[in-house]
């Protein structure tokens, strides 16, 4: 129980140093493609004085009476302030001021990482009143966006500061927590990226410096206060803000994000009542924005700007009209757009999970989640999600069930959610759940999975278990089926099940288990 595994150290290595070489590309490359002279580097004060590198780009030809509405850019997390170069070349030709910044902690930026803790919200409003003051920024017209952590950041900004009007969040989080701890689970790989990054690239706080080793030494006294820290920086603890302020929200993000899963965002958008926009596609984090950094031509970029345009110039450019949820499956194809999030899963299908069965813990049964980033990019790429021969996956380490086989395509959209009756012989246990696609020969492609911890059990009594699993958008080809499989071992969380222990799933009459199939209408 506990503490993460050599392979876990390793993969997390190799996936931070990925993750930097490919920051470092991003940052360069825009920088290298602005037009010279275009750009005014500053140095902005931030809260308590901290100094923040930041860069201005103002559209060409600006007169002293002229006023453009302002645009505002945390970067992302471990990568430059060179970071939204392009974009914001784009931006400025399109007739905002774009101020971007390196948040505090990264870089040559001040202050320590607070993981956007008050004093990361605090220093987005400073960087507000240093464009109102030193550039042509229109007051009445002012907009947030980033990639990953400068979407966190610009969320909790919105939700703190009333002169933000709309927010475009590309790959970010809503919820923390449900991000990183889903199920009661550490996503370690994730945490273990994060932390690896921020410690090459920036200078964690103290306080950071305490949740990453409360979260990775698995300790349950410390556990309310890592979910109080965490709740305090994620944005739907402030939905009712966003709500009074009437602030626009788009929110982008990839299927197979496995450092914030889509399904927080899913939630969070649809507490929102304000105009908002909801945007989910193939890939992993940040993998969907990639080639906007570089200047490419890139449909959330451009879908950003539209944003923009509408809620801050007033452009009749017919955003406002569309459908406002739009997902592309993972399978191909082109965008379907639902009027929202609860009509993606109004249909579902229940599979049974009849029969008991019983399996022993602590070996992975060889069906898995993959590897941070590598899974998701092959799947986006090349539609090759990770794999597993369902036929051979051994019984004693992983319960399966399988439904009959399809005659038409079923197109699966939104989240799946398992309920079973779990009877343990430890207090505490870990599961991971998977859904996968069978093919004719017993081969399983992962459609989508999640993890489950629980402490403080009864050994032999039983208990429900309600799951969700991650949202996705797969098409099942005809003559497939599907099939759930529950193990308990998954490189991409820290599992919690003592030696010895067994976990007996069974579908008592008054309350069956099953897995239930959201399905996109035919």
């Amino acid at each position: 129980m506990g503490l993460p595994r050599k392979a876990l150290r390793t993969t997390a290595v190799g996936a931070v140093s990925a993750t930097l070489v490919a920051g470092s590309a991003l940052g360069l490359a825009p920088a290298a493609q602005a037009a010279p002279n275009s750009v005014r580097f500053v140095d902005v004060t931030g809260d308590g004085g901290t100094v923040l590198k930041a860069n201005v780009v103002t559209p060409a030809g600006a007169g002293a009476g002229d006023r453009y509405p302002l645009l505002v850019l945390p970067t992302s997390w471990g990568l430059p302030q060179v970071e939204y170069l392009a974009q914001a070349q784009k931006l400025a030709d399109a007739g905002y001021v774009v101020v971007s910044y390196n948040v505090r902690g990264f870089w040559q930026s001040g202050g320590h990482i607070e993981v956007a803790g008050p004093p990361d919200i605090a220093d987005a409003s400073r960087v507000i009143d240093w464009a109102l003051a030193n550039t042509p920024a229109d007051a009445g017209r002012i907009g947030m966006a980033g990639v990953s952590y400068g979407a966190g950041i610009s969320l909790l900004a919105a939700a703190h500061d009333k002169r933000v009007r709309a927010v475009a969040a590309l790959s970010g989080w809503a919820d923390l927590i449900d991000s990183i701890y889903s199920g009661r689970t550490q996503h370690s790989q994730a945490a273990a990226l994060l932390n690896g990054a921020g410690t090459l690239t920036g200078r964690p706080s103290p306080e950071l410096q305490q949740i990453f080793k409360d979260f990775f030494a698995s300790d349950l006294d410390r556990e309310d206060e890592l979910i109080a820290w965490g709740k305090k920086r994620s944005p739907a603890t402030y939905v009712d803000r966003f709500n009074a302020n009437g602030t626009a929200v788009m929110l982008a993000n990839a299927w197979g994000d496995t450092i914030f899963p889509p399904n927080q965002y899913a939630d969070f958008y649809e507490k929102l009542t304000v105009p908002k926009r909801l945007q989910l596609r193939p890939g992993d984090h940040a993998t969907a924005e990639v080639t906007g950094l570089f200047g490419l031509p890139n449909d959330v970029w451009t879908d950003t700007g539209r944003w923009f345009d509408h809620h801050l110039k007033g452009a009749d450019n017919g955003i406002d009209r569309e459908q406002p949820v739009r997902l592309k499956s993972r399978s191909g194809g082109g965008y379907e757009d639902y009027p929202d999030w609860k009509s993606v899963t109004a249909t579902s299908r229940k599979i049974a999970l009849a029969d008991t069965t019983t399996i022993h813990t602590n070996v992975n049964s060889g069906a898995d989640g993959g590897i941070i980033f590598l899974s998701s990019i092959l799947d986006q790429v090349a539609q090759v999600p990770p794999m597993a021969s369902i036929p051979l996956l051994p019984r004693r380490w992983a319960a399966v069930w399988q439904s009959e086989k399809y005659a038409t395509a079923q197109h699966v959209r939104g989240t799946a959610k398992l309920h079973t009756t779990i009877t343990p012989t430890k207090e505490s246990g870990t599961l991971v759940a998977y859904l996968y696609d069978v093919g004719p020969l017993g081969l399983g492609k992962l459609i989508s999975n999640a993890p489950f911890t629980f402490h403080g059990r009864t050994p032999g009594k039983p208990f429900g278990v309600d799951l969700e699993l991650f949202s996705t958008a797969y098409d099942v080809p005809a003559g497939h089926r599907l099939a759930l499989v529950v193990d308990t071992v998954d490189p991409l969380y820290i599992e919690h099940n003592p030696s010895g222990g067994r976990l007996t799933f069974s579908s008592p009459p008054n309350d069956p288990s099953y897995v239930s199939i959201p399905l996109r209408e035919q």
